[in-house]
């Protein structure tokens, strides 16, 4: 088991149960208490876990904990994807930063950059990028979304449209060759479609998992994306299929 791997299992372990050992999340993940150690002080680094005397507890914050078990969901690739993206993103740069999971594992990456302009309508992305001196951060206003832990609604929209971006960085429910990129709710789909009308360049990150799979609305064409941040599991026959479709470009990483 390689370190996402454990990362991922210890993440869900702690968070059901609160706190644990380093000898109980040994047993759990059959490794060695020097290797959990080892592994904790990473991802306490990571602030996804608060070290304890002999072990670990989830972080009080209530804004990031339950958001943190989606964004551990298929983490390996989707870390890769945000490493990918980051480097994509130059000093002195406006964003759009929606609510998707693997936009947020951007943000670790982006403190490394400097005089950054963050729009966002995620509450774990202003947890995260609260304290960090080089980036500025425009919190979108209009309605919470508790389950999201986002903000939605026609007064969001037309927040975002008060601003433009450099480069707008989407997450998507599904991607086709045939219907485009698509959502579940019409909150998020609405949100979107503001941020891909207001940027100069609109970057869509999106695991293999996504690919091909349609969810409920339509909101964007393929043509409409600048390019697609992926892993390297995407079809090679698919991939030719959604260029084919319209879209300009495909970074797998």
């Amino acid at each position: 088991m390689n370190f996402q791997e454990r990362k991922r299992e210890i993440l869900n372990a702690i968070y059901n149960a609160g706190s644990l050992s380093v000898f109980e999340l040994a047993d759990i993940l059959n490794a060695s208490a020097a290797t959990i150690r080892r592994d904790l002080h990473e991802i306490s680094e990571e602030g996804l876990l608060v070290r304890t005397h002999g072990g670990a507890m989830k972080p009080e914050n209530t804004v990031l904990t339950s958001f943190t078990g989606k964004a551990t969901v298929n983490n390996t690739q989707k870390e890769s994807i945000a490493v990918k993206a980051a480097e994509t993103v130059n000093d002195g740069d406006t964003l759009f930063l929606d609510c998707g999971s693997t936009v947020f594992l951007m943000c670790r990456y982006l403190k490394q950059k400097q005089n950054l302009r963050v729009i966002t309508n995620s509450l774990p992305i202003l947890a995260e990028l609260i304290d960090t001196a080089s980036i500025q951060i425009n919190l979108i206003g209009g309605e919470l979304d508790k389950t999201r832990k986002a903000i939605h609604g026609e007064k969001a929209v037309q927040h975002i449209d008060g601003y433009h971006a450099h480069k707008a960085f989407i997450g998507v429910d599904g991607i086709s060759a045939e219907n485009g990129l698509t959502a579940h709710s019409e909150h998020e789909s609405s949100i979107t479609t503001a941020f891909i009308r207001n940027a100069g360049q609109v970057v869509l990150l999106c695991d293999s998992t996504k690919i091909g799979k349609d969810s409920y609305i339509k909101f964007a064409q393929l043509s409409e994306i600048s390019y697609l941040i992926t892993d390297q599991d995407i079809s090679k026959d698919y991939e030719k299929k959604l260029l084919k479709g319209g879209l300009k470009k495909i970074i797998t990483a």
